[in-house]
């Protein structure tokens, strides 16, 4: 019988139990999280989650398109990492199809997120996988935590555009990535709804969900386990 909600995977995900945390606190605030240290570096504003609570019209929604790109850059190197080392190959053609499906369109939102920011876009940070995308298993239900995670993001985000196009383009984002979601649960087994509402993140939330995975990294890194490890 399909289990109701995703909660294994985020514990596989972090064994530490930090995103089980962050999530029970969700709506609460950070002062500089894994993308304040993340755009630091690329010289963008430092305080990113409140940057972009605080300011209003086009400011905020560079801010949040930015939060958006760097969100985009996770799940696009996620997939695309675990298509180079040949996890995706070896899952079966379903799975096969659904990830490189859902990493092409990853791939996409960021070229289409860059080409709206234009030169305000931020730079790709590093990204150190830690493993998790050498394993189809733990790959399949990461992406479930992620998707779920993107869902949460555009919703509680997209109300808060202030420019019409803009907010128009975030809430088409949303629709494909809440089938991107209910994809991920059907192929893991999961119920595909799990519930009749879905519930908002703020930035600050999900700033702490992600930096809690550890994902985020200050330089590359060629460590390896079974496989080469890609970052970039």
């Amino acid at each position: 019988m399909p289990t109701e909600h995703p909660t294994p995977i985020i514990a596989e995900l972090d064994r530490d139990g930090a995103i089980e945390e962050a999530l029970a606190a969700a709506g609460g605030t950070t002062r500089r999280g894994f993308l304040a240290a993340a755009l630091a570096g690329a010289g963008a504003l430092a305080g990113f989650p409140e940057t972009a609570d605080a300011a209003r019209g086009p400011k905020r929604d560079t801010a949040i398109l930015n939060y958006a790109l760097v969100f985009e850059y996770l799940q696009a190197g996620f997939y695309t990492e675990a298509e180079s080392i040949g996890t995706i190959r070896a899952m079966g053609a379903e799975r096969e199809t659904w990830a490189r499906t859902l990493g092409a369109h990853e791939r996409a939102h960021v070229t289409i997120l860059k080409d709206v920011l234009g030169r305000k876009a931020v730079a790709r940070p590093f990204f150190d996988y830690r493993g998790v995308t050498e394993d189809g298993d733990a790959f399949t239900r990461t992406a479930v935590a992620m998707e779920d995670l993107t869902v949460a993001l555009l919703a509680g985000q997209a109300p808060r555009v202030s420019d019409r196009s803009l907010r128009a383009a975030f809430f088409s984002l949303l629709t494909v990535e809440a089938r991107h979601a209910a994809w991920a649960r059907r192929i893991t087994g999961f119920r595909p709804v799990a519930a009749a509402f879905d519930e908002p993140k703020t930035l600050a939330a999900v700033d702490r969900v992600v930096r809690s995975t550890r994902f985020l990294v200050s330089r590359p890194s060629r460590e390896s386990r079974r496989s080469p490890r890609f970052t970039g």
